[in-house]
């Protein structure tokens, strides 16, 4: 593997007598999005604000470019730090100043650049988010998300390499978490910047993130992909993710990926034994659709009231499980949802749902009977 952006070794950090960092490492690497996940307390933001080098670790050492922070020149150090920007938790907008101000202050601050090039910059990225009719609007006057567009706006004008999202969905209500990662999503594959997301919204931070950090007591316990994540033996497992994904069940009624091949697997085989199921994959284009999640809300509520699951399976895609149900069964109750909800929901011009649909048994494998589902897929709504 390529050598990483930013690598900690060893880091430790006490606070008075409390050890907030102990012994921790790990590897970030250029290009991806990289997810700290663990519960409240654990750290993380103390993570975070070493790499920005607002604290500086009390024992180990931490290395950009594989060149350690402490061995650096004070220019050396400027230079790195020039390439870091951050995504604060709760946006930090001025109140007293409009949203092109807002997005023009780390220039106007930090670079020697003329006004016509700063407005230049700012117009760029305004445009970019789709802001330019609030480009004369104070905070308060924004919606949430557009705020939040707007303070991605500011820590992109700076061309940053890596961005730091600290709780970037914190205090929003399930669909807005769901539409600001995609937000994170959509830009970072856009830009091509580095980002570094502290989070606790699990499942769904794994749908746009390339690697996982759990934080756990002290120490970085795991890294590696979500799919390896879904193997981890620890009793992290237990105490942090399963908690925080039956949570979200139960809040939404969608499953998890984990928790449908860990418990609704048994589930499924003690309910039914030999006989069959109805499998559907429903999938929704753009992959970036702000209502993605509600559609999967919506298909939860229905068809879990009938006696099945819903599994969200990517960014865009949500299987539903139906016991006992034949495919022309299964196409009937997919007919009457689209005509009685789903244009309901006032999704933009150009969404597309797609939806296919197999028949299985408890002993077939999960993922072939996905694969053989979305290979007979049809489009079934369009807006």
């Amino acid at each position: 593997m390529a050598e990483p952006l930013i690598e900690f070794k060893n880091v430790t950090k006490r606070f008075g007598q409390k050890t907030v960092l102990d012994g921790v490492n790990l590897k970030i690497y250029e290009g991806e999005v990289t997810t700290i996940i663990g519960l409240s307390g654990a750290g993380k933001s103390v993570l975070l604000k070493h790499i920005i080098g607002l604290l500086k670790p009390d024992g180990g050492e931490i290395l950009f470019r594989g060149k350690p922070l402490a061995e650096m020149s004070r220019v050396e150090k400027i230079e790195n730090f020039k390439q870091i920007s951050y995504m604060f938790q709760n946006n930090a907008l001025f109140d007293s100043l409009t949203v092109y101000e807002n997005v023009a202050l780390p220039l106007v601050e930090t670079s020697n650049m003329d006004r016509k090039e700063i407005h230049r910059r700012v117009m760029e990225r305004i445009e970019q988010m789709e802001l330019t009719e609030a480009v004369d609007k104070y905070p308060s006057e924004l919606s949430g998300g557009m705020q939040k567009r707007a303070a991605l706006a500011r820590a992109l004008v700076t061309n940053p390499h890596i961005v730091l999202f600290d709780e970037p969905t914190s205090g929003q209500d399930p669909v807005r978490k769901y539409g600001i990662l995609t937000m994170i999503a959509q830009y970072q594959k856009r830009f091509g910047f580095t980002a570094i997301l502290v989070s606790h919204e699990i499942p769904d931070v794994y749908f746009i993130s390339n690697r996982i950090l759990a934080l756990y007591q002290g120490r970085i316990v795991f890294q590696g992909t979500p799919e390896e994540l879904e193997h981890f033996d620890h009793p992290f497992q237990d105490e942090v993710i399963k908690s925080l994904e039956e949570l979200e069940q139960e809040l939404t009624g969608v499953y998890s990926r984990r928790l449908f091949k860990v418990q609704n697997r048994h589930q499924l085989m003690r309910k039914l034994g030999d006989e069959h199921f109805c499998l559907f994959l429903f999938t929704v284009e753009p992959p970036e659709c702000q209502l993605v999640h509600e559609i999967g809300f919506e298909l939860a509520r229905i068809l879990n009231s009938r006696g099945g699951f819903t599994v969200r399976n990517s960014m865009n895609e949500f299987i539903a499980v139906l016991p006992y149900t034949t495919l022309s069964e299964g196409a009937d109750m997919i007919k009457n949802l689209t005509n009685d909800r789903w244009r309901d929901l006032h999704l933009p011009s150009g969404t597309v749902i797609r939806v296919g649909s197999t028949i299985g048994h408890p002993t077939d494998e999960i993922n072939s009977l996905i694969a053989k589902t979305r290979q007979g897929e049809k489009e079934i709504v369009r807006f």
